[in-house]
């Protein structure tokens, strides 16, 4: 009876752990899920406001006009058709909110009954015209013609240079300063952590004393537990203007602040990780070295690293996994400039820190709200490639030992 009360509690324990896990693993997958497929939704759209369309002279010999240079025309940089190969006239801009600066308001009728046909009159009368106005105003009998607009391709989308997805009427949705920010800031931050960090966890594991890594130990702990926003105030006080004066620049808020930054943050799980993986290392491995002739330096380099490797490994995907996915210390210290990066010395703006900023004012279902989701697709994958690649990294290393 004991017997078979207990194989029913063993039993019983196993299923609680099976649907934990199961539950745990259709929870990741159905995020996942749910991420791309909103993500996704931005390609299937155009980059003009929905609802609202552009509209020209029938006369008018262009035939397309691209998101970049639809912004370019209503910001005025581009004032005539020649420059889109069109004829030699002026650009005229229309928005529906200019309409009563041509019609009084009895054309326009009481209750606005009027207006698309006033619309379609004056689309018809002016030869370099180019309106923005909602669909609903263009009707069958509708003067003028409506230009089309491409769907957002994924290649626009990753090698777009702008990043305006509330601009009127197009959105600019390049992301490729967004990715090429996460990167430069990331990279940085993992070059300055992964040393120190391993640096760190080697003396702990091998050459500190009990009494000062008992210290230690806690104190790096401890650092894990500091809320990011605490760790972008230090930044933003003593990191910023600091480099704001060594540099001479004119303001400070820079990927190197960034990256100095998520690398203070990454310490303490590269350190934590690390050292408990060396200190895995079996004691005969250490004393068969040594009395072979090597030194306490030789030991570690040729030993205790290479046995510990797979945990080193472990610690620098999981800093590079915090590096990449942080927001709230990147999001105050690196500026916030949705530009191209060609220095770590320049205002840049990361993935994460674009998603919280902007997630809160885009309506949902929108293309501003999509797009969001996209990029966080795009960090998806670069996290997992990134890990992805230190993994086989790794392997490589230790079949080429072997």
């Amino acid at each position: 009876m004991k017997r078979f009360f207990r194989r029913f509690i063993e039993k019983f324990i196993e299923g609680i752990f099976f649907l934990s896990s199961s539950v745990t693993t259709l929870t990741v997958l159905l995020i996942v899920v749910f991420l791309f497929r909103e993500g996704m939704g931005v390609f299937n759209k155009t980059p003009i406001e929905e609802g609202f369309a552009i509209a020209l002279n029938k006369n008018n010999s262009v035939k397309e006009i691209s998101s970049l240079d639809m912004k370019n025309i209503f910001d005025q940089n581009i004032t005539n058709w020649k420059t889109l190969g069109g004829n030699n006239d002026s650009i005229i801009l229309f928005r529906i909110d200019d309409i009563s600066n041509y019609f009084t308001d009895e054309q326009l009728g009481d209750s606005l009954q009027y207006v698309p046909k006033c619309i379609s009159s004056l689309v018809d009368s002016l030869t370099g015209i180019i309106a923005f106005i909602p669909e609903k105003y263009i009707d069958k009998h509708f003067a003028g013609r409506k230009l089309p607009m491409d769907k957002i391709s994924v290649g626009k989308f990753l090698s777009g240079k702008e990043w305006f997805p509330t601009a009127q009427p197009a959105s600019q949705l390049g992301v490729l300063p967004l990715i090429l920010g996460t990167l430069w800031v990331s990279l940085m931050a993992i070059l300055i952590a992964l040393p120190l960090g391993l640096a760190t966890a080697i003396y702990m594991a091998e050459i500190a004393s009990e009494k000062v890594r008992r210290i230690l130990k806690p104190l790096i702990e401890l650092l894990a537990g500091i809320p990011s926003v605490v760790y972008g105030f230090f930044g933003l006080i003593v990191i910023v203007p600091l480099i704001q004066k060594v540099f001479d620049l004119p303001v400070g808020e820079t990927g190197l602040a960034g990256s100095i930054v998520l690398g203070i943050m990454a310490l303490p799980t590269i350190i934590t990780i690390s050292e408990d993986a060396i200190r895995t290392t079996p004691r005969a491995m250490k004393e068969a070295s040594l009395a072979l002739g090597a030194n306490k330096w030789q030991t570690i380099a040729r030993v205790i690293i290479p046995y510990s490797m797979s945990g080193i490994t472990a610690a620098a995907i999981l800093g590079i996994g915090r590096a990449i996915g942080e927001t709230m210390a990147v999001l105050m210290v690196t500026g916030n400039a949705a530009v191209i990066p060609h220095t770590i010395l320049e205002p840049v703006r990361t993935i994460p820190a674009t998603i919280a900023a902007e997630l809160g004012e885009a309506p949902q279902g929108g293309l501003h709200y999509e797009a969001l989701f996209a990029l966080g697709c795009i960090l998806f994958i670069l996290t997992m490639a990134t890990n992805l690649l230190v993994e086989y990294i790794s392997k490589k290393r230790k079949y080429n030992k072997q």
